[in-house]
């Protein structure tokens, strides 16, 4: 069992920029990453990196203005993002799991934490 605690997000302009954490417990060093749903959205994946963090994914929406990166020590997962538009505007999710074909299959997730991008 692995529980997720997302923090970090909140209101900013075109153009800032925010940085999400999202603390695990329990079972951990498995993949992780982040998940988003706006209104009226299927939930897409967005970032996700394995356990030891070699590997990572981009969705090509984000590629070159997100970042994610963890650190085991602290059981934490970061998402950097950059450079944000209106259409990043969506509840994030963190979700831990299993890397299959390349991207995270998630097992387990978090409440979710609300970003907001005004144009």
């Amino acid at each position: 069992q692995v529980q997720l605690v997302e923090s970090g997000g909140g209101l900013v302009q075109t153009g800032g920029s925010l940085r999400l954490s999202c603390a695990a417990s329990g079972r951990t060093f498995y993949a992780m990453g982040w998940f988003r749903q706006a209104p009226g959205k299927v939930r897409e994946s967005v970032v996700g990196i394995t356990g030891s963090g070699e590997t990572t994914y981009y969705a090509d929406s984000v590629k070159g203005r997100f970042a994610i990166s963890r650190d085991n020590a602290k059981n934490t997962v970061y998402l950097q993002m950059n450079s944000l538009k209106p259409e990043d505007t969506a509840v994030y999710y963190c979700a831990a799991g299993l890397w299959v074909a390349g991207n995270l299959r998630p097992d387990w997730w978090g409440q979710g934490t609300q970003v907001t991008v005004s144009s």
